[in-house]
């Protein structure tokens, strides 16, 4: 609890110093939301083209927009501290960290929380509201359970992959820029159903990296269309529990790589 007070102090901290500049904050917060936008109409236009993808509709397909987005907005909002490591460690500056009598991983949880997040947030929310409008499904005790932990698991997931893309700066010293290919491309790649991908690639979002397990598989159970492609109910119940165990094994990894760390000696 002691930990969990420290992190709300943080975060207020965050909030007064963005706050500081408010129009710079407000026309940030604006550039977000029509970036999400304009990505959004790109998807539209395809529909407006060709109708379907497959046996998708359009207010299918946005229900999983929305969610990711949503997920993504709060993951990258909470995980800046690890996204900007890179820095952190050329500078020098995580020796001050380690001196501490707190974990790493909650001061650079702290480091910032990035409200300008809140336009993708809110474009993803209003997109999925939306979305649930028009397919006509009710707010019943299931659909909240599945869409609670596909957020819940959404979050989890993509902090867990920028936690493990700081990890590897304590060997590579810079950021790798491969691992975009996780974050943002697994944004751009759950944004459509899943099944409209080679099996290959439905299996590396599945098993190695569970994305499928927190955008897909719940969303299935949602529509009622986990029948139609073989899944099992329970499997779409549970399955937003492997993000938990995937951000469980990066905090395990962090851990090594803190031991292996050498100071720049700045």
């Amino acid at each position: 609890m002691n930990a969990f007070s420290l992190y709300l102090r943080y975060i207020s901290v965050s909030f007064k110093s963005q706050m500081q500049y408010k129009v710079s904050f407000w026309l940030q917060l604006l550039g977000q939301l029509l970036v999400t936008v304009i990505e959004f109409f790109g998807i539209w236009a395809l529909f407006t083209r060709f109708n379907s993808i497959g046996t998708w509709s359009l207010s299918e397909v946005t229900l999983f927009y929305g969610m990711v987005n949503i997920s993504f907005a709060c993951a990258d909002a909470l995980g800046r501290g690890f996204d900007s490591f890179a820095t952190i460690i050329k500078s020098g500056d995580f020796d001050r960290l380690l001196v501490r009598p707190r974990t790493t991983v909650l001061q650079l949880l702290g480091t910032e929380f990035t409200l300008k997040r809140i336009g993708r947030f809110a474009q993803g929310l209003v997109i999925m509201g939306w979305s649930l409008s028009n397919l006509h499904i009710p707010f019943t005790l299931k659909t909240l359970w599945l869409l609670s932990t596909s957020f819940i698991g959404g979050v989890a997931l993509f902090v867990g992959i920028v936690i493990m893309q700081a990890t590897l700066t304590f060997w590579t010293i810079d950021s790798l820029e491969i691992m975009n290919i996780l974050t943002y491309g697994g944004v751009e790649t759950a944004q459509y159903p899943l099944s409209i991908y080679n099996k290959w690639f439905q299996r590396f979002f599945t098993f190695l990296i569970p994305l499928a397990c927190v955008s897909y598989f719940p969303l299935l159970a949602v529509l009622e269309k986990e029948d139609t492609f073989s899944v099992s109910l329970w499997f779409c119940y549970v399955s937003p529990m492997a993000a938990i165990l995937f951000l469980i094994v990066a905090l395990k990894l962090w851990k090594v790589g803190e031991r292996y760390y050498c100071s720049t000696g700045s």
